[in-house]
């Protein structure tokens, strides 16, 4: 025992497993970046689930029957039910962020739960390995207990922040397509096709682009297929994306359908606005660039352009005193 500690507790092992995990970690990802997946057919399978899922709500709602079965909810359930992490969290507006972020059902819900629960304890206990046990840390035992409780601090926000980031990521992705599908839906809704038809061909046509898009287009399909109220339908594709350009949207489908409004001033309306606020964030971004550079040219790029510069003349000097 006292030998596995002192190779764990070795520099020179310690460089090498570090020098390994990174040689892993860049062979994964070129591995990665040479595997293409089909994420469309992945994502229009899930659509396709939720479709059945509504199909057999609505018919279990038309039978008007009652599954009275005990069926086995899993140890995550019941330590989410046991331990009521769900009224400590929040489960809605956990479930609302999970939806935004591309995670359906009940179960990412539970296994968020159970992370925002049992993360905290265990980058604690890494920490505390870590400082206790392997790490060669010059501090005291005070010290030592603060590290270990920052650790437990920082575990209660990585599922917050993991999950935050995709969210992020998800409504990037479909912000950018989201003028390009409004003029698809445009020229649909002209030529004389129904909402549903619509929807459904421009899902098929931004899914290359945006499978983020094309699944949330074709959740919302299914939904004006299965659901009582049509208006749900569209709500809830305001609520699944988080935007603002949707919702917009989303209003003007909702009008058109209860009082007939024309339908395609508005979307031309609004693909107009989404485009601005497109190239706003775009010209956003570039004018927030420079001062992000400031920092690196400061720290990376004066220094040696200093050394270039002034480097023969002072080696001038030198030799002539």
């Amino acid at each position: 025992m006292g030998g596995i500690v002192d190779l764990i507790t070795d520099r020179q092992f310690q460089i090498s497993l570090l020098a390994a995990c990174a040689a892993g970690a860049t062979f994964y990802t070129i591995i990665q970046s040479l595997i293409t997946r089909d994420k469309l057919s992945q994502r229009m399978r899930g659509v396709a689930d939720h479709r059945e899922k509504l199909k057999r709500q609505q018919r279990e709602n038309f039978n008007s029957r009652v599954n009275l079965r005990n069926t086995s909810q899993g140890p995550l359930k019941a330590l989410a039910d046991n331990l009521r992490l769900f009224e400590v969290f929040d489960a809605g507006e956990a479930q609302k962020t999970l939806f935004q972020a591309g995670f359906r059902g009940e179960r990412p819900v539970v296994v968020f739960m159970a992370a925002r629960f049992g993360m905290p304890f265990l980058t604690a206990a890494l920490v505390a390995v870590y400082v206790y046990v392997l790490g060669d840390v010059d501090i005291d035992d005070f010290g030592k207990l603060i590290v270990t409780l920052f650790g437990f601090l920082v575990g209660t926000y990585i599922p917050v922040i993991y999950v935050k980031n995709i969210k992020a990521k998800r409504q990037e992705a479909i912000q950018l397509a989201w003028p390009d599908a409004l003029d698809l839906l445009l020229i649909c809704v002209e030529s004389g096709m129904s909402i549903e038809l619509a929807l459904n061909k421009v899902s098929a046509e931004v899914g290359l682009n945006s499978p983020e898009l094309a699944e949330e287009l074709g959740l919302t399909v299914a939904e004006l297929s299965y659901l009582e109220e049509r208006r749900r339908a569209f709500l809830n594709l305001a609520e699944r994306t988080g935007l603002e350009v949707v919702k917009a949207a989303t209003m003007a489908l909702i009008q058109s359908e209860r009082y007939g409004t024309p339908l395609g001033q508005s979307l031309r309306v609004l693909a107009s606005d989404s485009r601005e606020a497109r190239m706003q964030q775009a010209e956003k971004k570039a004018a927030a660039l420079p001062p992000k550079l400031t920092v690196p040219m400061i720290v990376f790029f004066l220094p040696v352009l200093f050394a270039v510069i002034l480097g023969p003349a002072i080696l001038g000097i030198m030799e002539n005193l």
